[in-house]
């Protein structure tokens, strides 16, 4: 399972190989980590176990041509990928300011890779290799597939293909794309003949070369100009995101047609096991070990992914838009095997840190049909209330954890991703939630409520309050049957679409009665190809096509943010201001209701 091997980063490993040339480059936002939770990382040890010779370069500098001529030329083919992260949201905060650090660099050091890292290092490679084939993937390329708003220049920009004058973009999970594309370069075929591969998109002239079904949304300079139009092309993209039902979509962008091919399928679980079982030395590379390593690794170490795919579908999440609706999991036995090459690791101390995935709880799909037909279209799974065919059955991940704590040398298995709380309260059994409680929270449980006010859930696909409430008054029980004091963490978000003033007032006056006091607020993050964020750009929900508050306002999105952290004394001006401007004077007060104390008032002449 382990490989005292990394893939080449330089010329003198490919001597250290007998290698003159190689085949593929594969460049990447992201330092080195050859680890199956970094995407490049997985992609590389594809295309060698397909027989094809590659070398990484990652995080080059792209002020010149210097570091990616250091290897030579490629005799087939670039692919580019921006990293684990969509670079902007990578560079900036959601209120537009610079981080300061990023943990999927060497010692978290920021600025390592551009501002729109995929159309950039495209750019370079087209430059630098005239005449090779470009192709453009990973989280970044996937969600801008399509003519997509961008918040950080406020426009919408035209799909990522073009910025980065790319052959091929590879969206979704990319094994099997990059696996057809890898062998039919090598064999000869032109790229501009390959346009049929599923999980994929290119520019054409027509679609005559496009051999499935297809459907045309609007086109780029409509989506521009035409906010309504915008709202019918994100709900047709979305509805068309699946597998088993999906058409290609066509976008006329100026002069040329945008063809984006229906969504590949999804690995079954053999096909996961390959993936995961692929000779990774899951450590960051050495020439990092003077730079501070690379943070990023910590987490995810002694964990194990399992699963992939998330009918969760909420509105402000990408994931369903990139990995899909349909859950797939891995083999116990590939995640056993995992786990045991944890224990021969030098610094594992019996603690398996996360055995999740895109949502924890999910192992199976969301019901038998699913599997035949695909997701249905225009109705989610979960949200406002669960599918009466819903499966929410948790035996075989039960049985999977039972092993994973039976393995000798693990002292704790806990499950650190979010879990979709109103799936687990779906499960008649009730032995997961049980055995969650008993063996599996390391101190606190992380689950993501969001709010508390049900016409804001709804906008967000979130469950109503109700049916956390239930969740939480259950877990109170589970933690009093066994002895534990481990508490629950709600992830909450202010400035949702959807949310105004009042619905802030409601969530504190809701988390004041329940004791919470949350530290950390996630503000409303409009990424690109999320339902959420057309919302955003819109002010309109394209699920539904009607009008939608948006808090867009600088002022009024701080505070929101403040109204859900009253209990911080410099909130506290903010927080009155929010209370008189929502017509809630009466919380600003002595009594025990009320969420801040008045401000002293300035003595005359002081």
């Amino acid at each position: 399972m382990t490989s005292t091997r990394f893939l080449p980063v330089s010329k003198s490993d490919m001597e250290a190989r007998g290698w003159a040339s190689y085949d593929f480059l594969l460049v990447t936002g992201d330092a080195y980590v050859d680890h199956p939770s970094f995407g490049a990382a997985v992609i590389g040890r594809v295309l060698e176990a397909a027989g094809h010779r590659v070398a990484i370069l990652a995080q080059p500098p792209w002020q010149d041509t210097t570091a990616f001529l250091a290897m030579g030329r490629p005799q087939y083919g670039i692919f580019v990928t921006a990293g684990n992260l969509d670079s902007m949201v990578a560079h900036y905060t959601a209120a537009k300011k610079p981080r300061s650090e990023d943990f999927y660099s060497p010692g978290k050091r920021a600025g390592l890779r551009p501002d729109r890292a995929a159309v950039v290092y495209a750019n370079r490679a087209r430059e630098v290799f005239p005449g090779l084939p470009i192709i453009v993937g990973g989280l970044e390329a996937s969600l801008r597939r399509f003519a997509h708003y961008d918040y950080w220049s406020d426009k919408v920009r035209r799909s990522l293909l073009f910025d980065a004058k790319a052959d091929l973009l590879v969206y979704g999970m990319g094994e099997s794309a990059v696996r057809e594309i890898a062998a039919r370069l090598k064999s000869g075929t032109p790229v501009n003949e390959l346009t049929d591969i599923r999980g994929t998109a290119y520019a054409a002239r027509d679609a005559s070369g496009c051999p499935y079904p297809k459907i045309q949304c609007p086109a780029y300079g409509d989506v521009r100009a035409d906010k309504t139009a915008y709202a019918r092309a994100a709900k047709l993209q979305t509805e068309e995101h699946d597998p088993v039902r999906g058409r290609a979509l066509l976008q006329p962008t100026g002069d040329r047609l945008l063809i984006v091919n229906p969504s590949a399928l999804p690995l079954d679980g053999p096909a996961l096991d390959a993936v995961y079982d692929l000779p990774y030395t899951r450590e960051v590379h050495p020439m990092y070990a003077d730079r501070g390593g690379v943070p990023a690794i910590d987490e995810v170490r002694f964990s194990v992914i399992h699963n992939r795919g998330c009918f969760g579908d909420c509105n402000f999440c990408a994931l369903s838009f990139h990995q899909g609706k349909m859950v797939t999991a891995r083999t116990h036995a590939s995640v056993i095997r995992e786990v045991e090459a944890f224990t021969h690791h030098p610094d594992f101390k019996g603690y398996v840190h996360d055995v999740g995935g895109p949502t924890a709880n999910f192992r199976r799909a969301s019901c038998a049909g699913q599997k035949k037909h695909g997701s249905c279209k225009g109705k989610k799974c979960l949200a406002p209330t669960p599918c009466e065919s819903l499966d929410a059955d948790h035996t075989d991940y039960l049985k999977l954890l039972r092993k994973i704590r039976a393995i000798p040398g693990v002292k704790k298995v806990f499950i650190r991703s979010g879990i979709r709380f109103d799936y687990l309260l779906e499960d008649t059994n009730g032995e997961f939630f049980a055995e969650l409680v008993h063996y599996h929270v390391s101190g606190q449980l992380k689950v993501a409520p969001e709010h508390c006010v049900d016409h804001v859930l709804d906008a967000m696909g979130k469950p109503r309050n109700d049916v956390y409430a239930k969740f939480a008054e259950k877990y109170r029980r589970l933690n009093q049957k066994y002895g534990k004091e481990q508490f629950l963490v709600p992830y909450l978000m202010s400035g949702h679409p959807g949310t105004t003033l009042q619905d802030a007032v409601a969530l504190a006056e809701h988390l004041h009665k329940t004791g919470k006091h949350p530290e950390q607020v996630q503000d409303f993050y409009p990424t690109p190809g999320t339902i959420s964020t057309c919302m955003y750009h819109t002010g309109i929900n394209p699920l539904t096509m009607a009008p939608i508050h948006v808090p867009r306002d600088g002022r009024e999105k701080s505070l929101q943010r403040a109204l859900l952290q009253w209990k911080r004394p410099e909130k506290k001006h903010l927080v009155i201001q929010a209370l008189r401007a929502a017509g809630r004077a009466d919380l600003i007060g002595f009594h025990k209701w009320c969420l801040v104390k008045p401000e002293k008032q300035i003595r005359r002449g002081r």
